[in-house]
């Protein structure tokens, strides 16, 4: 039982009778610099019962009146269970069913995850970690929000890496046998959400047992290449990290006043996410390309080539891509000339990794280049192009690479892949209790 880090809760979810389109709201996380999004939001939900009224939209984060409307979530939490708008169902799972536009739904369960088993600081060897990096100075202004509340709602996705798709797929071959919770559209342009009840039993033994073999160090150490050296990951956040560190923050102010017996199974310990197989044909992984402003060509090339050559690689400039296994190549574009940088024998395990690292020691020495994280390979072409510009194309990502370069490099660079767009984040549906 020691690699076990989930946990079936007692999930809630809003009474039968209640308008699911009006409740379910995206991730307080996004549209952050898009107030006329949440206002639109507000618009649409109205009185009606909504986790619009249990969360503070990011957008709010700053605003003189934070603290008024924190007291105000809390106040509607305990009011929603004093009036019976939420209802908790038997200990169990929700399998859910996500489509939001493309030509295959997002397929989870919604489980809890023990806060135990996770860190987030740089070098940890936990099972559950970030993919990419804290910023620990977001956490206490999340903080506040969730001190002093009863409730948590979840939009914290977890990855697995399971290519022969033996967890959560099979389960949907059941659903005409399950109870299905809700069935609802999204607002906003959300799509549509199914979610079916999988009561605790012998199949959620199944799931974790499930879950579970990912920690089996043979199997672990074929898929990655890696030895025992190399620290076990079986689960990585894929989004709402800030939302998980908020967690644990929370849960090791709580644990401080509680025994051992207590800590054991207190609600605070145990986070609600959705589990999501990165194989999920609905999760394109997109790179992320780099374009520099206020920069010269050569200089910026030269100055590459000379760090990486200190790190003990191989950096050059070629006409097209070297046919070397192992070699990082990035097609570049400026006003002056267009190529590919060459690293060979690169230190980092993914190309993206080799990339940021070199251009973030360059930006520590010059303080008036910039840059900008792009989606598109034609915007980073023609931005790249315009005078003191230069665009770098980041080559596609396998999706085993981002739980590879976990497992070698610690946490991905920032900005390293894209996980759908906004409205495809999740919106908050189930809550769970995080008090006694």
């Amino acid at each position: 039982m020691a690699n076990r880090c989930t946990h079936i809760p007692e999930i809630m979810l809003p009474r039968e009778s209640t308008d699911l389109s009006k409740w379910a709201v995206i991730a307080c996380d996004q549209y952050t610099s898009q107030p006329e999004y949440w206002a639109e939001t507000d618009r649409i939900v109205g009185g009606a019962p909504s986790t619009l009224r249990l969360t503070l939209p990011e957008v709010y984060l700053e605003d003189a009146d934070v603290q008024a409307r924190t007291e105000k979530i809390h106040e509607t939490m305990r009011q929603y269970i004093a009036d019976d708008t939420l209802r908790t169902l038997p200990a169990g799972v929700v399998l859910t069913e996500r489509w939001s536009g493309g030509t295959c739904p997002r397929r989870g369960i919604v489980l809890a995850v023990d806060l135990e088993a996770y860190e987030y600081t740089p070098g940890s060897a936990s099972l559950i970690r970030p993919t990419e990096k804290t910023v620990v100075e977001r956490i206490p202004p999340r903080l506040k929000v969730r001190e002093g509340a009863c409730l948590e709602l979840p939009h914290i996705m977890i990855l697995i890496d399971d290519p022969d798709r033996s967890i959560i797929e099979p389960l949907f071959e059941k659903t005409d046998s399950l109870e299905k919770l809700y069935d609802t559209d999204l607002m906003q342009n959300g799509g549509h959400i199914t979610g079916w009840f999988i009561p605790k039993g012998a199949e959620t033994d199944a799931i974790e047992a499930g879950l579970e073999a990912l920690c089996d160090r043979e199997t672990f150490n074929k898929k990655y290449g890696c030895t025992d050296a190399q620290a076990l990951l079986p689960y990585a956040v894929g989004d709402g990290n800030h939302s998980m560190a908020t967690a644990k923050a929370y849960w090791e102010e709580v644990k401080q006043g509680l025994s051992a017996e207590e800590q054991a199974n207190h609600p605070a310990r145990f986070v609600l996410v959705e589990v999501v197989n990165i194989h999920d044909e609905s999760l394109i992984i997109e790179p992320i390309h780099r374009v520099l402003f206020d920069v010269e060509t050569d200089d910026l090339l030269s100055g590459l080539t000379a760090f990486y050559e200190a790190q003990g690689c191989k950096a050059y400039v070629a006409d097209q891509a070297p046919n070397r296994a192992g070699a990082h190549c990035y097609p570049f574009y400026s006003a002056e000339k267009s190529g590919v940088f060459v690293v060979e024998n690169p230190k980092w395990s993914i190309p993206v990794a080799t990339m940021q690292t070199g251009l973030d020691a360059y930006l520590d020495q010059h303080s008036t280049a910039r840059i900008d994280y792009i989606h598109g390979v034609d915007v980073a072409q023609s931005l790249g192009k315009k005078p003191g510009n230069i665009g770098f194309i980041l080559p596609d990502i396998a999706k085993n690479d981002l739980f590879r370069g976990v497992v070698f490099d610690g946490v991905l660079p920032r900005k390293t892949f894209s996980m759908g767009e906004a409205h495809e984040k999740r919106y908050y549906m189930e809550a769970k209790m995080i008090v006694k």
